[in-house]
């Protein structure tokens, strides 16, 4: 497992100093992606399921303003013919980011017995055995969010609330924009 978290850290330390160093801006936001993909397989690695998904929200909304805002600022025309062994190249290393990242999510899966059986101080027990006594919940996933883990809750409702809400507003505003230049026209 050590290896495999190394290995990730690697990856991220290496896109990010690709986003440090690339000229074109498309490409520093692509590397800066691969360290945020990175971070959730990471989570994923260390046991946080819940915060990995939340990063993967939160990193492909970002992804989808920020591309779309270098779209917008940097187009450049292409004439003649395309690099092809640089085209090459990347679709070989997007071919291998994805086998990496496959590996280590099916290499993370544990299959067979539950993890509650396996561990007798698994806080599972008490929330299957205990839940519905200690909170006075209607039911026992209820009890979890609610009342064992209300601030993880409330705080990756949060993070996801906040991307949404800065997404619409980002992407909202400039078809304000739009309408209002054809306003005037």
């Amino acid at each position: 497992m050590f290896e495999l978290i190394t290995l990730v850290l690697l990856f991220m330390i290496i896109a990010a100093l690709m986003s440090l160093f690339t000229k074109d801006l498309l490409s520093a936001v692509v590397a800066l992606g691969a360290v945020g993909f990175g971070s959730s397989v990471l989570f994923l690695l260390l046991k946080a399921p819940d915060v990995a998904l939340t990063q993967i929200v939160v990193e492909v909304l970002t992804l989808v303003i920020l591309i779309r805002a270098v779209i917008s600022r940097d187009v450049k025309p292409l004439s003649g013919l395309r690099d092809m062994p640089s085209a090459a190249a990347s679709g070989v290393l997007v071919l291998l980011f994805f086998t990496f990242a496959a590996v280590i999510v099916i290499g993370a899966l544990r299959f067979g017995t539950p993890a509650m059986t396996a561990n007798l101080d698994a806080p599972a027990r008490t929330y299957i055995s205990e839940a519905l006594r200690q909170t006075g919940a209607a039911n026992a996933v209820g009890s979890v969010l609610l009342d064992y883990r209300a601030y993880d809750t409330l705080g990756e409702a949060t993070v996801l609330f906040t991307a949404i809400v800065g997404a619409l507003v980002l992407l909202r505003r400039k078809s304000r924009r739009k309408s209002k230049r054809g306003q005037e026209g």
